[in-house]
Formats: C-alpha cells, sequence, structure tokens
C-alpha cells in the first residue's frame, strides 16, 4: 500500500486538487445555501400554515344588490364550476359545502364561566387540507368533530373577548386540549355531539370540518337541502399568471388579493431558488468532472507500475484504493466546509430578518444537512465506481 501512496503523491497535482476543491465548494455552498434560504424565508411570503397549502386560491362571486336583498344566485353552478376546472391555470377546483342547519356551541372556562355563540361549519375535499389523517376524520359510531378555526378569531378572542372580560387567554396548544359541546338542529331535530380543535389556519376564513361529518350531518338534518356551492377552493399550477385575474375579472369573481399577492412571491421564490440551485448543481457537476479527469490521468500515467503491482498480487481494491480515499476525502472535506459555511452566513442573514419580522420561526437546519450528505454520497458512490471501473481495465489487460 505504502508504494501506491508513493506513486500517487508523485503525480499529484496541488493546484488541480485546490481548484476541484474550491469549484465544488463554490458548488455545494450555492446549492445549500439557497435551499435554506427558501426554507427559512417561504413562511413569511407563502403563509404556509401546515393547514391549506398558498397553491390553493379561494374565489367567491361578488355580491351585489340583489344578493343583498336575497333575490341574488350567489351560488356556483355545476356548469360554472366545470368551466374554472377547463381552465390551463386551474388543476383542480371543488366547493365549499355548507351546513344546512343551525350550530351552536358552548364552552366553560374556569371560575364557572361559559361562553355560547352560534356557528356555521363548511367542508372541502381532503385533499386540500394538510391535517394529520388521525386527527382528520369523522366516525359516527363515535362522534366527534375535528374543526380547524382561522386563527384570527383566536386573536380575536384573545385580545378582545377576554381582556375586556377578564377571562383567561388561550394558546393555539391549549385549544386543543379544550372539549367544545356543539348543537345542531333543524326540522324539529337536534342533536348534540363534542368537538375538538384540530389546527388553525390563516388563509381560511370558515370554520372546516371533515368532509364525511358534513355529507352525515347534512344527510340527517337537512336531507332535502341541495345547495349550491358559495364559494371555491381551486388549486393552481402558477399563481402569478395573468389569465388567473383576467378570468375572475370577466366572470366578477372575487379572490382576496392579498392571497393572490402571496401565491405570486411564493412562486416567483420557486423559481429563482430552482435556478440557483440549478447553477449550483452545474457548478459541482463540472468540479466533479474535474476531479475525475484527474485522477484518470493518475492512473494512466501510472498504469504501467499499477500493472506491475497487479501482477505481484495486490488486488484490484488495494490498488485503486488510494485513488478512491483521495476523491471520498476530498469531497467530504467541501462538505464540512459547505456545512460550517451555511452555519455561519445563516446566523448573519436570521439576525436580519428578526429584526424585520420578529414572529418569524427559525426552521431546522437537519433537511439542509441532510441533502449535502446526500449529494455527497451519490458523488462519493459515482466516483468509488468509476475508479475501480479503470483499475478493473488495467487489471483485464494485466498480461
Amino acid at each position: 500500500m505504502k508504494l501506491i501512496w508513493k506513486l500517487l503523491r508523485r503525480h499529484v497535482s496541488i493546484l488541480q486538487l485546490a481548484g476541484f476543491l474550491l469549484a465544488n465548494l463554490l458548488g455545494m455552498l450555492i446549492v445549500l445555501l439557497s435551499i435554506q434560504f427558501y426554507r427559512d424565508v417561504n413562511p413569511l411570503f407563502g403563509q404556509d400554515d401546515g393547514i391549506i397549502k398558498p397553491d390553493y386560491l379561494i374565489v367567491n362571486k361578488q355580491v351585489g344588490a340583489l344578493d343583498a336583498l336575497g333575490l341574488g344566485a350567489s351560488g356556483f353552478t355545476e356548469e360554472e364550476i366545470q368551466d374554472l376546472r377547463r381552465q390551463p391555470f386551474c388543476k383542480r377546483a371543488d366547493g365549499f359545502v355548507s351546513s344546512q342547519y343551525k350550530v351552536s356551541c358552548s364552552l366553560g372556562l374556569e371560575g364557572g364561566v361559559s361562553m355560547g355563540t352560534a356557528l356555521f361549519f363548511e367542508s372541502v375535499p381532503s385533499v386540500y387540507v394538510d391535517a394529520r389523517e388521525e386527527d382528520w376524520k369523522f366516525d359516527a359510531a363515535n362522534p366527534v368533530i375535528p374543526i380547524i378555526l382561522p386563527r384570527n378569531y383566536l386573536s380575536i378572542y384573545n385580545f378582545g373577548f377576554a381582556s375586556s372580560q377578564s377571562l383567561p387567554k388561550i394558546s393555539e396548544s391549549m385549544a386543543g386540549m379544550l372539549d367544545l359541546n356543539v348543537r345542531m338542529s333543524a326540522a324539529g331535530r337536534t342533536e348534540t355531539m363534542r368537538a375538538r380543535v384540530v389546527g388553525f389556519s390563516s388563509r381560511i376564513n370558515t370554520i372546516l370540518v371533515p368532509e364525511p361529518f358534513m355529507q352525515w350531518s347534512n344527510a340527517l338534518l337537512a336531507p332535502e337541502a341541495t345547495p349550491q356551492p358559495s364559494r371555491l377552493i381551486v388549486e393552481v399550477g402558477n399563481p402569478a399568471d395573468d389569465a388567473i385575474v383576467t378570468y375572475l375579472e370577466k366572470h366578477h369573481y372575487e379572490l382576496e388579493q392579498d392571497k393572490l399577492d402571496s401565491g405570486r412571491i411564493t412562486y416567483f421564490l420557486k423559481v429563482v431558488t430552482a435556478l440557483v440551485v440549478g447553477v449550483g448543481l452545474l457548478i459541482s457537476a463540472l468540479s466533479f468532472y474535474i476531479l475525475m479527469l484527474s485522477i484518470y490521468l493518475l492512473v494512466q500515467k501510472n498504469t504501467e507500475k499499477l500493472r506491475n503491482l497487479l501482477l505481484i498480487g495486490y488486488t484490484p481494491w488495494q490498488v485503486g484504493a488510494p485513488y478512491q480515499c483521495l476523491a471520498v476525502g476530498a469531497n467530504a472535506l467541501v462538505l464540512v466546509v459547505a456545512w460550517l459555511a451555511v452555519w455561519l452566513v445563516r446566523r448573519c442573514y436570521m439576525d436580519m430578518l428578526w429584526n424585520m419580522f420578529p414572529q418569524i420561526q427559525e426552521p431546522s437546519l437537519l433537511p439542509t444537512f441532510a441533502i449535502g450528505l446526500g449529494l455527497f454520497l451519490l458523488v462519493a458512490l459515482v466516483d468509488v465506481a468509476a475508479i475501480h471501473h479503470r483499475v478493473m481495465a488495467i487489471w483485464h489487460r494485466r498480461e
């Protein structure tokens, strides 16, 4: 083995190796830093609250004078829904299903204080709701209603009602532990059930319940009702597409502008991140090619000596091991330095983000580090396989 290391040291170009290290470090740093930066700033623009994704838009018809008098038709017909689904920008569109019965909810608080209010329920297909499957389900045999509330409802209670009535404030985690009593009534029939809050959303202004519960309760309490959906939830591929605004204006539909703007920003953020990551991967690929070319030249220069080593009893793995160690070690050094650089750069820009947005959460670095480790393992496997293939070619021609 020492003989092989001596041969390797004689022909190693320090400049070539340094050039590879710098180029690969630059590529790896661009890839990892752009991915981490996207994960850090995306919640500020995308409003991805873990419940309703930012690529989902909520559409409703404009309310006119006839609607205010109860003479207009504010719901969406099946033809209108199908027309929206046929649009190039639309991936999927479904209507909100509303409860066709009266709903009231009561909650007991500390000190024997009881609070109640009238509510309403709406549901959308479960594919739009990114909640845990075990939380977002309904079993008629053991009826407990999962509910997703708008986050601003909790803010209204904490900073408005609770403050004025000297009641305790409720955090999101505490709200999930409260038992709510829901009373539903229609056509002389009343049902009382327990409910629990399973999540909060910043992107919806309605009280969501699972679609199976809505179908079951409407069939039980209002079997004759066949309402048209008053709102639609639409999945779009590109929120920045101007065709969305044109279509909505043409058909007199409304969309919360900030939702569309945030969707556009998120889309452009994804595009820019993809371009930057692509540049980083290209630089890494070129540096990898430089390293492989350098190692191939080393092997080519020492072909005769390596063939002699194979003839005197060295195995192909023993002959190729120093070259493989050089390639894997260089990539490992690049990975560690890139990890450290990402951590240092992130500390700098996160301080600025915290000053501008005190509410920002700090995502973990582990996914980004895992991506870097995955790239390293992929390149290392290719290096080892390529060098072994080259040595095996010399082995087969040793005679």
